[in-house]
């Protein structure tokens, strides 16, 4: 994984804030950046486990430290975390092709639906997809499809809640907030040349 650039760093760190004495890490949300095949991320971690994990859009850095500590309820910080140790020792093994179960913690923020949404996502194993249809079903209620395809769209803890694993009930790819080419990469990573199999057969 590529290092971040000096003037990135500098502007997440302005924006986010570091540790200090005024600053202490009892009831914060941690964040970092880290670089990877896919680009830069930006990771948070709580006590409980990974919290966060989303493609950084570097021109809405304060915009979103605002929403994260609305979010949460918590500051903001760019610290050392050792759950975010964890995890980018997992993602490297992950994009290596050497890493096929994450097992670094991982804390779900939102409504009792959403959650049992993301939580049905990280029963999808690697090499495999599903559909929204199919997801509904697992859920125990197949009439709502629309709500969970929206509860997928909510997900920000990427790669760990593989929102990227559920497809179109057709095999085609559908909405991914990291765009469609990051999640053909992924599924490429998963499935190697069964996905461009599956997308010339439909």
């Amino acid at each position: 994984m590529q290092s971040t650039s000096t003037e990135l760093q500098a502007a997440f760190d302005q924006t986010f804030g570091k540790f200090s004495p005024s600053n202490p890490l009892q009831a914060c949300v941690a964040v970092q950046l880290l670089e990877t095949p896919l680009g830069t991320l930006l990771v948070g971690a709580v006590s409980d486990g990974v919290c966060l994990l989303e493609y950084l859009d570097r021109d809405k850095l304060a915009q979103r430290s605002a929403q994260l500590r609305q979010q949460f309820g918590y500051p903001v910080l760019s610290v050392p975390h050792f759950h975010l140790d964890r995890l980018k020792d997992e993602l490297a093994q992950y994009f290596a092709g050497t890493l096929t179960q994450f097992t670094v913690p991982v804390w779900l923020h939102g409504t009792p639906f959403q959650k049992r949404v993301w939580t049905e996502l990280q029963r999808i194993s690697y090499g495999h997809t599903i559909a929204y249809e199919d997801l509904a079903h697992r859920m125990g209620q197949p009439t709502a499809i629309r709500a969970v395809a929206r509860a997928n769209s909510m997900n920000r803890v990427y790669l760990l809640v593989p929102c990227h694993r559920v497809i179109g009930k057709n095999g085609q790819l559908t909405g991914y907030a990291g765009g469609l080419w990051r999640k053909r990469w992924l599924l490429e990573l998963e499935q190697p040349g069964q996905l461009s199999l599956r997308l010339t057969t439909h």
